[in-house]
């Protein structure tokens, strides 16, 4: 790398109050501030439809949205579901590990195993209890990650942690008033479908049935696609990634059906709208010469400012913590010192930040 990593991340870095952090989601959820940028302010290609006040730049609510939406666009939203992947768990001594479910691990001895993030003291072998009936054998240990043995058929996994885990939040909400029953449902979007993440593809978390009835009537046309959000969302971006151009794995699913679709309207000069980064990394890493061909796989895919989308015309997302993927991310389709830019915009109005936070349209 040219530039140490502190001189590159300190590109995406911005200054912002702390009572800028939304602890929880507008109400109604279509009620949340919009920032619109229209990179054709006068008027070039399909995209201007109201004209943004300065700059390309306008600001509104939400439900607002299809006033600046071009009549042809096609939304593309991510329909995984958030699942309930926090436990607690209790060790024979007494004590208790808080640990975070990413998924199935690999084979012990022919047992399977799961997949955690649990920072606690524990070691292999450790027998950790979620209740009377269902427990956890440690196998394997490595820092703050660990893989465990359960105690019940696998099978059962996932509706035991409908019944008894927690919803993970984002590490820089603190104090959220939610409740567990609140943020299974909030945390959420309407059409979750998939169930895999331990995150919520945020920026779908704006959008209400009635707003998704009103995109179609305004002459928009909705797909869905599905990733799994995991934890390296929120994972600070290391010099490793810039030297192998990758970040961390998530995987991704396109239905013939719905890549047809949208490869037609590819095809016709239809903007395709990404809703959420998710939704970019999955259309971005099954495009192969302006084509999505690539519909199943895992994505290491790292978009910067230097990165040309291949897929995507345009984004519906939130605004993302200073240094991080997601914010390099955004910066491809409007460049670093633009971004920046409408960053500061928006905290000068006082727009709400991060997962529960506002959105922005980059048009």
């Amino acid at each position: 790398m040219a530039q140490s990593l502190d001189d590159l991340l300190a590109l995406y870095d911005y200054k912002f109050p702390a009572e800028l952090i939304a602890n929880e989601p507008a109400h109604p959820r279509d009620a949340a501030r919009l920032l619109i940028y229209n990179r054709h302010p006068m008027g070039v290609g399909a995209f201007c439809q109201n004209a943004p006040t300065q700059d390309g730049v306008a600001f509104d609510i939400f439900r607002n949205i299809t006033d600046y939406l071009p009549k042809n666009a096609v939304l593309v939203f991510n329909k995984t579901k958030v699942i309930p992947a926090r436990m607690r768990l209790t060790k024979e001594t007494g004590g208790t590990i808080d640990a975070l479910y990413l998924g199935v691990g690999a084979p012990c001895q022919g047992a399977p195993t799961i997949q955690v993030m649990a920072p606690g003291k524990m070691q292999a072998d450790d027998r950790l209890q979620w209740n009377d009936h269902y427990s956890f054998r440690v196998t394997k240990r490595d820092g703050k990650y660990a893989e465990l043995t359960p105690s019940f058929p696998m099978t059962d996994l996932h509706a035991l942690l409908e019944r008894y885990g927690e919803t993970p939040l984002p590490p820089y909400i603190k104090d959220s008033p939610l409740s567990e029953t609140e943020r299974r449902s909030e945390y959420q979007t309407v059409y979750a479908k998939d169930a895999g993440s331990v995150a919520a593809p945020t920026a779908g978390l704006h959008f209400t049935p009635e707003l998704l009835k009103k995109i179609e009537e305004h002459g928009c046309s909705i797909a869905y696609v599905t990733l799994h959000v995991n934890l390296g969302t929120f994972a600070p971006v290391t010099e490793e990634h810039f030297k192998q151009k990758k970040l961390h794995e998530e995987w991704y699913e396109i239905d013939a059906e719905t890549a047809a679709f949208l490869n037609m309207a590819k095809v016709e000069d239809r903007p395709i709208i990404a809703v959420g980064t998710t939704s970019v990394r999955t259309l971005e890493s099954a495009t192969v010469n302006h084509r999505l061909t690539r519909l199943s796989a895992v994505t290491d895919i790292f978009l910067t400012e230097e990165d040309h989308l291949q897929f995507v015309d345009g984004l519906i997302t939130n605004f993302h913590v200073p240094r991080s993927s997601l914010l390099m991310l955004v910066s491809a389709l409007t460049g670093r010192e633009k971004l920046m830019d409408l960053y500061q915009q928006a905290i000068d109005k006082q727009f709400r930040l991060f997962s529960f936070g506002d959105g922005m349209m980059i048009l």
